[in-house]
């Protein structure tokens, strides 16, 4: 199945970005050094004598997940960029090691493994999919003893030390959603979900907050990821008069079942699509009438730049797409609000602990914050591993995201107190 995605042409079956693609359209690779099949080295361009420190981007080049693991590598290289022009941390240049994780998670332990003892990295942020961070997390921190950052959306219950998350969970996306999902769609709830560990805990929490809130889950279902036929589910959601379709799938099915519905006459009689990880990248998998109306809830939009909702997130979206242009979109549900976050508070953490021991930086990093970032400020906090930021519910119109509500303040991630 190709579908158009940003200014490509993207086969949601297969592998959706190959490398010989990859290494034709990204900018940043005239400066890179190959260091073998997906391997890249961005080496520090003045040296310092306790050396540069050593930053380790383990993400999904290639792959199914492949248009989010490459605004990764863009921002990660950007971030770094700018570090070393304002002097480094501490005075030390950083130095950026890159690896595709291939959205597969054997290769993803092999890289982390890679980094951990032959390349002797500082810190490790990546993986995409929650099968991956549980891969390779303890690959990480206890046989590598290094410091890991995962940058992504997921469904939380990662407490762990040294690991440390810097993208929203349920509580923060699933308590301010539910409520308006009924207010502005109705009380009867549909949960069709890939089966896997993100959307099996996501929506447990999510059923406690729509029945605490007055409303039902009338069913919920669970699929192969690589299932394309969901005509029998389309059915019951039109015969069961679903008034919200809470969507927990992901590509390669999600665009067919988003047809489906559309055919199916769903949106037209009223029903309300919900996802929580819909962004930019995924409004351009199927045409703008089939998704119109889909609500989401993440920490960043470019329609907060572009609405005046936040200056600063206007300031990030025209640089990163000066830089790269619009090929690999800077999205939340992508994870590029997550891995921007993780590469500025560690520098706050670096900066504070005077050095890259691990100890040192997990210390100064648990209540590192920042007073500006993609969706306004953010800050880790103490004693839970989580990250603190502002939420924002968005609506798509005309193949666009409309915000239509900002949480009041920081929304507090309530994991691993």
């Amino acid at each position: 199945m190709s579908k158009k995605l940003g200014n490509r042409d993207v086969d949601l079956t297969q592998s959706s970005v190959s490398r010989r693609r990859f290494l034709q359209s990204t900018a940043w690779m005239s400066s890179a050094v190959a260091l073998g099949a997906g391997s890249w080295l961005i080496p520090a361009r003045w040296s310092h004598a306790a050396g540069p420190i050593k930053l380790g981007i383990a993400t999904d080049i290639t792959g199914m997940m492949g248009y989010a693991g490459n605004s990764h590598v863009h921002v990660a290289n950007w971030l770094a960029e700018e570090i070393n022009a304002g002097g480094g941390i501490n005075g030390r240049p950083l130095e950026v090691h890159i690896e595709d994780t291939a959205t597969n998670d054997q290769t993803a332990v092999a890289v982390v493994r890679k980094l951990t003892q032959k390349e002797n990295v500082d810190v490790i942020i990546g993986g995409i999919m929650s099968s991956t961070r549980n891969a390779i997390k303890d690959v990480i921190i206890e046989r590598g003893k290094t410091l890991y950052v995962y940058p992504e959306v997921y469904e939380g219950g990662a407490c762990q030390p040294y690991l440390y998350c810097t993208g929203p969970v349920p509580s923060q996306q699933i308590d301010p959603f539910i409520p308006w999902l009924i207010e502005n769609g109705g009380p009867r709830f549909a949960f069709p979900a890939a089966n896997y560990s993100w959307p099996q805990i996501t929506n447990k929490y999510a059923r406690n907050v729509v029945e605490q809130s007055g409303g039902e889950v009338v069913f919920e279902e669970y699929y192969p990821l690589d299932q394309m036929d969901y005509g029998s589910t389309i059915n019951t959601i039109m015969k069961e008069n679903i008034d919200v379709v809470f969507i927990t799938l992901i590509p390669p099915g999600l665009p067919g079942f988003i047809t489906g519905l559309h055919e199916a006459g769903f949106t037209k009689r009223g029903g309300r699509l919900a996802c929580v990880y819909y962004d930019e990248n995924m409004t351009q998998v199927n045409p703008a009438e089939e998704f119109e109306g889909m609500a989401s809830c993440l920490d960043y939009y470019r329609a907060i730049g572009e609405q005046g909702w936040d200056a600063e997130s206007a300031r990030i979206m025209n640089e990163y797409e000066k830089r790269f242009g619009s090929d690999h979109l800077f999205s939340a549900g992508a994870g590029s609000s997550g891995m921007y976050r993780a590469i500025k508070l560690l520098e706050v953490a670096m900066t504070e602990a005077g050095s890259v021991d691990r100890d040192d930086v997990a210390a100064a990093l648990d209540h590192a914050s920042i007073d500006k970032g993609p969706g306004g400020p953010a800050k880790m906090v103490p004693g839970t591993n989580h990250c603190a930021m502002n939420m924002y519910i968005a609506v798509a119109k005309n193949g666009s995201y409309e915000i239509a509500a900002k949480s009041d303040g920081l929304a507090t991630p309530r994991e691993c107190a």
